[in-house]
Formats: C-alpha cells, sequence, structure tokens
C-alpha cells in the first residue's frame, strides 16, 4: 500500500485546477446547448415544408409507387405496388377487398381502358370510371385529388426530425390529414388521420408516409412509399 496520503481538495494543486475544471465543464455544456438549438433551428416550419411538398410534387413526371398494411386497419386495399405516369397510365399489381372477397389482380392502365387479371387467365376489361369505383391508384399524381392535395391540405404540420428513411435524407412530419383527401389515395378511410409524413430535405418530394386508421375493434397503418421519381416507364397494351 502506498503510503502517500491522498491529496486534499484544498490543497494548493486541487485549488489551481478547480477553475480550469469548472470552464472545462461550462464550456461543454455551452456546446451541448449550442448543438441542441443549431439542430432544432435547422428544422424547417411544417407548414412551409407541406407548401413547398406539394408543389414538388406536382411537377411530378412519373414514380414507383408501394401501398402496404400493418395490423387490421378497416380499408379494402391491403397491398398495391407499381409505377405510373403523370397523364395517368399506370402498371403493377393490388389485393384489395370487393365484395367480402380478397382479389389478387395485376393491372394495367392506358388511356381510358383498364386491363385486369387474376392468379389464372387471361386479361380482361373495363373503363377507367368502372375501376374509379373500386381503387384508382393513378390517383396518386393527380395533382387534384393525390398526394399533392393531401400535403396541402394537411393541417398542425411539425416538422420533427431529420432522418434517413428509404434511402434518402428526409424530414419527419407528423400532421392532420383530412379524410377526403386521404381516401383518394386510400379508398376506404371514414375520419381524419394523424399521420406521419417523411420529406426529402433535398427535393421536397414525399418518400414515405405512415397512416394509423382504426374503427371499432379493427386498427392499423397504411404505409405509402414513393420511389423512383421521374425514371423511365413503359406502359404497354397488354395481348388479351
Amino acid at each position: 500500500m502506498s503510503n502517500r496520503s491522498a491529496e486534499s481538495p484544498t490543497s494548493p494543486a486541487a485549488r489551481r485546477r478547480t477553475p480550469r475544471v469548472r470552464a472545462l465543464v461550462t464550456l461543454l455544456a455551452a456546446l451541448c446547448l449550442a448543438a441542441a438549438c443549431s439542430s432544432q433551428a435547422e428544422l424547417p416550419a411544417g407548414p412551409d415544408l407541406m407548401k413547398r411538398s406539394a408543389e414538388a410534387m406536382r411537377s411530378v413526371k412519373s414514380v414507383a409507387f408501394a401501398i402496404a398494411t400493418e395490423g387490421k386497419p378497416p380499408v379494402p386495399l391491403k397491398r398495391a405496388e407499381g409505377s405510373l405516369i403523370t397523364k395517368g397510365d399506370a402498371k403493377g399489381t393490388v389485393q384489395i377487398e370487393v365484395l367480402g372477397m380478397l382479389q389478387e389482380l395485376a393491372f394495367v392502365l392506358t388511356g381510358d381502358t383498364v386491363y385486369f387479371k387474376g392468379p389464372t387467365g387471361g386479361y380482361q376489361t373495363m373503363t377507367r370510371a368502372q375501376l374509379a369505383q373500386i381503387y384508382d391508384p393513378s390517383a396518386i399524381l393527380d395533382p387534384d385529388k393525390g398526394v399533392a392535395r393531401l400535403l396541402s391540405g394537411a393541417t398542425g404540420a411539425t416538422t420533427e426530425a431529420a432522418e434517413d428513411v428509404e434511402g434518402s435524407r428526409a424530414y419527419r412530419v407528423a400532421a392532420t390529414l383530412p379524410r377526403d383527401v386521404v381516401t383518394a389515395v386510400v379508398p376506404g378511410v371514414r375520419q381524419e388521420v394523424k399521420g406521419t409524413l417523411w420529406v426529402d430535405t433535398a427535393s421536397g418530394r414525399l418518400v414515405k408516409a405512415s397512416l394509423p386508421i382504426s374503427e371499432g375493434a379493427n386498427s392499423g397503418t397504411v404505409l405509402v412509399t414513393l420511389t423512383d421519381y421521374d425514371a423511365p416507364v413503359t406502359i404497354a397494351t397488354p395481348a388479351t
């Protein structure tokens, strides 16, 4: 055991170190506070971000979309994915409940004609107006009723953080979305939705939306993901 006694806190050496320690602690606290304040200051205001994002979505020429559900949200659309262009042509697959039965369909929309088929058999046709009564994916890019309107109609928007999502740096925004706006993108919604939106920090385009939906004993979340903005998309009329 060492015979060297512990240094007294009142010793000259200890007294010399105390001001330096206090100064260091004060400096570190100031730096942490400054970093936190700077981080908060860099987040754009929610309403301004929604306005910017709505404008960015109105200029989109094409997009790949994916819609999925978690839990049991009370909506007929269970899953969809595909590609679409601004004029409304689209292709992809959809899983939707029709008359109490779950239907899995491949679809191609060209002009006013919709080509669709189940897991077996060839393509059949219906009109776009008939499809709209069930689900019309082309509404996603419609500036009057799609994602652009979803963003411009958001209320109480609050930017919560900047984070990485779906391979992009995005602002996470909490907002209340009106029922009539949400139902154009996700049919069957019967009330306003308090959702979370992720907006690309560079382009302002929507990257992802999380929409919690509940009704009675049924509740769950609809997730909408948008990728491959303005990538070339070829939508050809299938053989029937």
